[in-house]
């Protein structure tokens, strides 16, 4: 006889994973949490997080991750640092298969993998990230708060974004590769009004300047070539994400962007006893704190699902 399957894995480990993790862990079903290839996922690249209540004085994010960890692992969640390559939702049990070629079998699944901000693809974009460089203003638009800052990006989160930091900062450059905005029209409307973003059409990013810190940006036309470079303080990019879902696609309903379909008011997806948290299906808000609160209401739902099927 084969071992019993699990009663819950947890694949990712940003907040959400964690969250989902610390839950579950306490209400005595032995969560095995597999970390993936990026332990702590998008808050392990961010310094300073000053949103997350309960830090009065901000702390790193690294920290918070490992912090998180440990909250899991006095709980007794087995941590995996291990990727899941494929699953197989076929049977009322579900499959997972490691990197390594491990099949797991458990009853539920807490899907937890995130999403990734699209870069550039600049050397300087790399190099300043954290230092300048960002993929979330309002995570990090605080930290330039009367500096000038440019953006670069045109659908409806670069606008809300720069809407966010024309708030904060004096001067707001807004780079748009193409003649014309994908955003939706009352938020172009919006951005337009907005008497300090100062829109740059047919523009692209040549190189994001500075040392240490970022100093500046030179940009071309794309039109006419012409070259200029700004003083700026800050660098956001805002050209969307990617979430981390390719492994589900032949299995869970998703968004034709890959964000994960799930039904209202519940972190059901349409597979039973598969439920999703996180980034992985919210493009809209995106912050740690939504993660985390996504990652209880997962742990929740597998929990009663577990009661429901009669495992516990």
């Amino acid at each position: 006889m084969g071992k019993e399957p699990l009663k819950t894995v947890i694949i990712g480990s940003g907040p959400a994973g964690y969250t989902a993790a610390i839950y579950a862990a306490r209400a005595n079903m032995s969560p095995v949490l597999y970390t993936g290839k990026e332990p702590g996922g998008q808050l392990m690249i961010t310094t300073d997080v000053e949103n997350f209540p309960g830090y009065p004085d901000g702390i790193m994010g690294p920290q918070m991750m490992e912090d998180l960890k440990k909250q899991a692992e006095r709980f007794d969640t087995e941590v995996k640092y291990e990727l899941i390559e494929r699953v197989d939702f076929t049977g009322p049990v579900h499959k997972l298969y490691t990197e390594a070629g491990e099949e797991i079998e458990a009853h539920t699944v807490i899907i937890s993998t995130g999403a990734s901000a699209k870069w550039l693809g600049l050397e300087s974009e790399q190099r300043l990230a954290n230092n300048g460089v960002s993929a979330c203003a309002v995570c990090d638009g605080f930290f330039y708060r009367g500096k000038e800052v440019a953006i670069v990006g045109a659908g409806d989160s670069a606008a809300e974004e720069a809407l966010y930091l024309s708030n904060l900062c004096p001067t707001v450059h807004m780079f748009v590769r193409r003649d014309e905005m994908r955003a939706s029209a009352i938020m172009q409307e919006r951005v337009k009004k907005q008497k300090n973003i100062k829109i740059y059409w047919n523009t692209e990013t040549e190189e994001i300047l500075g040392d240490e810190v970022v100093t500046g940006v030179r940009v071309f036309n794309n039109k006419t070539g012409e070259k200029q470079e700004i003083p700026i303080a800050g660098f956001f990019v805002a050209i969307g994400h990617t979430p981390n879902t390719q492994i589900f696609k032949d299995w869970l309903d998703m968004e034709e962007t890959g964000y994960l379909i799930h039904e209202p008011n519940s972190t059901k997806t349409n597979v039973p006893g598969v439920f999703v948290s996180g980034d992985a299906s919210d493009h809209v808000y995106r912050q740690a704190i939504t993660a985390a609160g996504t990652g209880c209401m997962a742990a929740l739902d597998a929990e009663r699902y577990l009661g429901e099927v009669g495992i516990i």
